[in-house]
């Protein structure tokens, strides 16, 4: 006999936490045991996926000794000390993006995953990206060459916040890729954003920032742009790749770039530019938020840490928070302490 399904509660079943419920409710290996939300709103959405109680107080759903597993999808300020209540109620938990809203936060709700023995995952879906995924096997592979820099733009005409900035709502996206891609933190990080349409409140964030081994990466992130753009383009010595997500074809590797010639008489000649193929790989695509909870099931089911773990987490939310510091300088570089 296979094992039980995992009996997971969804805290937060608004905007985004409804897909949450959806992908829980419809998945074999897991069962919305419960859902918690203050909202009396969300009842119909929640009662059309899945005939789960729907509690009002967090303190209810974690007391119930049969729930396994908590997925936090609440406004970002709640998302520590919630995450902090489940793992030490016994929960494994899944936490949307960001982890919290300040270093320390974040590394106690990590210390107290460790310290409880649970599972903790942070919701950087687009490391589970399926062309996410592949531009990391590309990029490993040598292909490409050495990568020189990255440029990620994320930006639209889109939903207000309250509650965070542009920085903190849009940039652990981008963020989590860049240090999956390049697996160490930046030397230092420069941030400069204006506050649009809200005191106090970046609408629109422009992120710099330097890695040891050479790279230099740039972010611009905004939900006050005419169109939706979500790109990721890759400069490498050898080939340049671009994720674009709102593309059909998603990912494109450009043999683009300048050769060396061995033979040359003067300086114009030594650098000639290599204007070369575009290739389309195939990926095959599936939803993101699925991935991420199939890779939750198998981590809980494992006991093996999660590709978007507590301390991946905590590395986000170091750089955010450096770049926050930046923000607060009008662009002054903030040089990131080395990890304990």
């Amino acid at each position: 006999m296979g094992k039980a399904p995992l009996r997971i509660g969804v805290v937060g079943a608004g905007r985004w936490g409804i897909n949450h419920v959806r992908v829980v409710a419809s998945d074999p290996g897991c069962v919305v045991h419960a859902v918690c939300d203050p909202d009396p709103a969300v009842a119909a959405s929640v009662a059309a996926l899945t005939a789960a109680p729907l509690h009002r107080e967090l303190a209810s759903l974690l007391a119930d000794p049969a729930l396994d597993a908590v997925v936090i999808a609440t406004p970002a300020p709640t998302h520590a000390a919630l995450a902090i209540a489940a793992l030490t109620a016994g929960k494994h938990v899944l936490v949307e993006k960001p982890l919290a809203l300040s270093l320390p936060d974040a590394e106690r709700v990590a210390a107290v995953a460790a310290a409880q023995r649970r599972c903790l995952m942070v919701g950087h879906l687009m490391l589970y990206h399926p062309v996410v995924t592949r531009l990391a096997a590309i990029l490993r592979s040598g292909e490409l060459g050495h990568l020189h820099y990255l440029h990620a733009t994320r930006v639209n005409l889109g939903r207000l916040r309250r509650d965070e900035n542009a920085l903190w709502s849009f940039g652990p996206h981008d963020l989590a890729v860049i240090d999956a891609l390049l697996g160490e933190l930046p030397v230092s990080v420069a941030a400069r954003g204006q506050c649009v349409l809200q005191p106090g409140i970046e609408d629109v964030v422009f992120l710099s920032l330097r890695y040891p081994s050479g790279p230099m990466a740039h972010v611009h992130l905004s939900w006050l742009h005419p169109r939706k753009e979500r790109r990721l383009t890759l400069v490498c010595s050898q080939k340049m790749a671009e994720l674009d997500d709102v593309a059909v074809d998603k990912l494109r590797i450009f043999d683009k770039g300048f050769d060396r010639s061995r033979e040359f008489k003067s300086f114009d000649e030594y650098l000639t530019i290599r204007d070369g193929d575009v290739h389309i790989p195939h990926v095959t695509m599936g939803e993101p938020l699925r991935l991420q909870l199939h890779h939750f099931l198998e981590c809980v089911a494992n006991e093996q840490p999660p590709l978007s773990d507590g301390a991946s987490g905590v590395r986000v939310v170091r750089i955010l928070d450096a770049a926050q510091r930046s923000l607060a300088l009008d662009g002054v570089p903030v040089l990131l302490a080395a990890p304990p």
